[in-house]
């Protein structure tokens, strides 16, 4: 198994000693505040209003029973986790097993999601540090007509009268219209990806990592804090009958921010495959444990006692990782969702193409106000940079896996290791030209949210035969941890089959 010796240790049994240990589901929670939370589940608040809160939760909660059985699997065979994808009984290509395959064109559609990431980067950055004169002329337009919409809804939801500032957002409106858009967010994309690259291919992007992390939370911190004050603003509050809508299963029929070509349905479900553990994470998460030792630790497999309570004990760290990774990615996504909608749905907004950034800092200016731009500029170039740098690290992981899998490179880990940190050093530069070719960041996003959707439902086949075929009898889970991966693994088949009736039925 790469990346794994021979030295084993004892499970942790202190909460302290266990604590310690945990690891691999906190950079995969860092790593995942980004596209999903920021941009995918505001979208859905834009869209659907409160209504579609419990799809929002089911989505964060159901993928942690299938996270803790691809983990078991690894740290009991051995196998690297996409060779033992691929090793799931049905079709077989040249070769390869279906699996590997709807992983490959997954991962096609997840560069193209990173392509709409690094637009989003780089609308940060032209918002927050413009480069040409055309470009500051631009912000400053763009900036006080996002301040009236601001003003207009909240003299309509306070019952006064709008009138003035409707008058004022006009014009600022029709002189935005005017004006052309300026290269600003282009250069910046270009600068982003180059730069990124060159970190990549040095080695030197884990400080830059480091301290996008600690952005990361306090820009959450921030979001958890605008959604409390939200609720002092009697103009902006969620009600208690609001919130009690959105747990009510029931399916929004329209688009509330105007006429769309995707219905807020398809967006949530789209936005289903990548909130919380979206299903590439689930393929990478072992590789995480590698990382942090749990493998070393457990030691090669042995038919013997004293290596079957090792494993039982290091997946019992590994459950308590992937639960605790768990109810922070929801905390953090459902503050989102409910930001999105109770902001942006009541203005009519919605995140879309070279405004995506700005329209999604217009949830924090009824909060706090002028702040609002500068606060959110810097905390969505914090998230959305941490989330491409993390991709580009954990996506040429696991294709240097499928590479030497496919037999194209060396099986061994030197070889493995190279290709790795070369195509990392891609990864930013192919995302350039889409984002550049595309400049359509939210269906960019949306786009692999879909495949990833889809994606779950071959999961769930996987995460049985796991369970059931490959099962060692020594590490067999209980009853209620079995029950909640059928309830994961049904939950995949239902989400995967329903995004391919929403994208595919030409409804």
């Amino acid at each position: 198994m790469p990346g794994v010796s021979r030295v084993v240790r004892e499970p942790p049994k202190s909460v302290g000693a266990t604590l310690a240990q945990l690891g691999p589901g906190i950079v995969l929670a860092s790593s995942i505040v980004g596209s999903g939370e920021l941009i995918a589940a505001t979208t859905v608040g834009a869209e659907a209003g409160f209504t579609l809160l419990w799809l929002i939760l089911i989505g964060c909660g159901i993928k942690v029973a299938a996270q803790v059985e691809i983990g078991r699997h690894t740290l009991a065979w051995g196998r690297t986790p996409l060779a033992a994808f691929d090793a799931v009984p049905g079709p077989r290509f040249a070769g390869r097993g279906w699996i590997t395959w709807a992983w490959a064109v997954m991962t096609a559609l997840i560069i193209v999601q990173q392509g709409g990431i690094l637009m989003g980067v780089a609308q940060a950055l032209a918002g927050g540090l413009p480069l040409t004169p055309a470009g500051r002329e631009w912000n400053e337009v763009q900036d006080a007509a996002a301040a009236a919409r601001i003003a207009v809804a909240t003299a309509r939801r306070s019952g006064n009268d709008p009138a003035p500032a409707a008058a004022g957002l006009a014009a600022l409106e029709a002189e935005a219209a005017g004006l052309a858009r300026p290269p600003d967010d282009a250069i910046w994309a270009v600068v982003v990806a180059v730069a990124t690259a060159g970190l990549l291919a040095v080695g030197h992007y884990r400080l830059i990592e480091r301290a996008a992390v600690v952005l990361v939370g306090t820009f959450v911190a921030v979001t958890l804090l605008a959604l409390v004050l939200l609720q002092f603003e009697p103009a902006w509050a969620i009600s208690p009958a609001e919130f009690a809508s959105g747990l009510v299963f029931a399916v929004p029929g329209g688009d509330p921010a105007g006429a769309a070509t995707r219905t807020p349905l398809a967006t949530a479900l789209a936005t289903f495959g990548i909130i919380g553990v979206g299903a590439s994470e689930l393929m990478f998460y072992p590789y995480w444990c590698l990382e942090k030792g749990y493998g070393r630790a457990v030691g090669p497999r042995e038919e013997s006692e004293a290596w079957g309570r090792r494993a039982r004990g290091w997946i019992r760290v590994l459950e308590i990782d992937a639960y605790a990774s768990m109810l922070v990615y929801t905390l953090v996504t459902v503050a989102f969702y409910l930001l999105g909608a109770a902001t942006l749905g009541r203005l009519g907004l919605r995140p879309a193409g070279g405004e995506m950034v700005r329209t999604l800092g217009a949830m924090y200016e009824p909060v706090f106000g002028g702040w609002a731009a500068d606060i959110f500029l810097a905390g969505a170039f914090a998230v959305l940079f941490s989330t491409f740098v993390a991709a580009a690290d954990g996506n040429s992981r696991i294709i240097g896996d499928g590479l030497a899998l496919a037999g194209l490179v060396p099986d061994d880990e030197g070889a493995r290791g190279r290709w790795t940190r070369r195509i990392a050093v891609g990864w930013p530069l192919v995302a350039l030209a889409l984002a550049l070719a595309i400049r359509a960041p939210v269906a960019m996003v949306l786009a692999s949210g879909v495949a990833q959707a889809i994606m779950l439902a071959a999961l769930a086949v996987a995460v049985l035969c796991f369970r059931y075929r490959d099962a060692d009898p020594r590490l067999l889970p209980t009853r209620g941890r079995d029950l909640l991966l059928w309830v994961s693994a049904a939950g995949f088949v239902v989400v995967g089959l329903w995004t391919v009736w929403e994208k595919f039925s030409g409804r």
